[in-house]
């Protein structure tokens, strides 16, 4: 099969690899769609995130969907043609958080495009049966891949307890932004705040998901006693203002990727009894995901700003830095 392959820091090369092979539990998938994530593009600019280094040649792209093309001998042969959206990780399932229904904090847990573990920047990819969700013939392949990215807005919500009547405000409106204020919106958030510096990017939340915009060069959100701030920015000096936006007992939850250590206003976190806390990946969000985007309650295709065949890949790297784009998708099939 072709993968596009990070053969070092800055570098993407075309090269033919094997084909995957199967456990008995697993599918074969041949991949329609892949989103570019910004970890993919960290990646390929710095060859590492936190204490994944890469150190040998990787295939990146971890958000995808695709068809089932061959199956594992003890898989349901009845599988073949289907359509479906894939989870791309493969926890261990026996150790204590696995069994605790924490699956997404095993310490083994192997995750696509995550040292030493390929991507789906390839024709195909292998999945545990479980993990690769059939998807409805209404539903794109653009979408069904980026239900990945979706699935870190919804666990980011329920993790902050948003429901029917909350005010939240969001840091940052790029693409895990705009999808994290489409999740609220569908957990019945009333009012969905945005900040942001790019006033691009804050006319588009708004039409999709945000109730309110504020450029954080210009406008505070202090004071304005949100039950929950997501932080989908990584920067610090978001962090810290969101924070101060939110009210007693509210919630703080950390999914952009920033500096490894924020000063934070702790004497304000304790007055208020704010609750704070890191979301690292998902657990069991890919069925929600499916019935909201099937129910209309969440947008997906609207994101797809750029579109790349698999020869394309580090053009769709590089596109997220051009003005006015939001999510690139790559095409293993062109």
């Amino acid at each position: 099969m072709r993968a596009a392959v990070l053969a070092r820091q800055g570098e993407m090369t075309l090269e033919t690899l094997p084909l995957p092979t199967l456990d008995p539990d697993q599918v074969l998938v041949q991949v329609a769609a892949v989103g570019v994530c910004g970890s993919d593009v960290h990646y390929y600019d710095h060859g590492r995130i936190g204490p994944y280094v890469v150190d040998h040649p990787l295939v990146l792209g971890h958000e995808l969907s695709g068809r089932i093309v061959a199956v594992g001998s003890s898989v349901d042969p009845e599988r073949v043609g289907r359509r479906v959206a894939v989870e791309p990780q493969r926890p261990c399932r026996k150790c204590p958080q696995c069994r605790a229904g924490r699956y997404n904090l095993c310490p083994d847990i192997e995750f696509y495009a995550t040292p030493p573990v390929d991507g789906a920047f390839a024709e195909y990819v292998a999945i545990q049966d479980d993990f690769a969700f059939d998807i409805p013939d209404t539903l794109s392949d653009e979408a069904a891949a980026l239900i990945e990215p979706l699935s870190v807005g919804l666990w980011a919500c329920e993790r902050a307890g948003i429901r029917p009547g909350s005010r939240v405000l969001i840091a940052g409106a790029g693409p895990i932004g705009v999808i994290t204020a489409q999740a609220a919106r569908a957990f019945g958030a009333a009012e969905v705040y945005i900040t942001d510096v790019a006033e691009d990017r804050l006319a588009f939340a708004l039409g999709h998901g945000a109730t309110h915009a504020l450029n954080a060069m210009t406008e505070s959100a202090e004071g304005l006693d949100v039950d929950a701030f997501i932080d989908a920015s990584g920067a610090a000096p978001a962090v810290r203002a969101g924070i101060r936006a939110v009210a007693p007992a509210g919630k703080v939850i950390l999914v952009g990727l920033g500096a490894d250590d924020v000063e934070l206003p702790v004497s304000f976190i304790q007055n208020r009894e704010i609750w704070l806390s890191g979301v690292f990946r998902y657990t069991n969000t890919w069925p929600l995901a499916i019935q909201l985007l099937a129910d209309g309650k969440v947008d997906l295709d609207v994101l797809v700003t750029g579109r790349f065949a698999l020869a394309q890949a580090e053009e769709a790297l590089k596109a997220g830095k051009q003005p006015g784009q939001l999510k690139a998708v790559v095409y293993p099939g062109r």
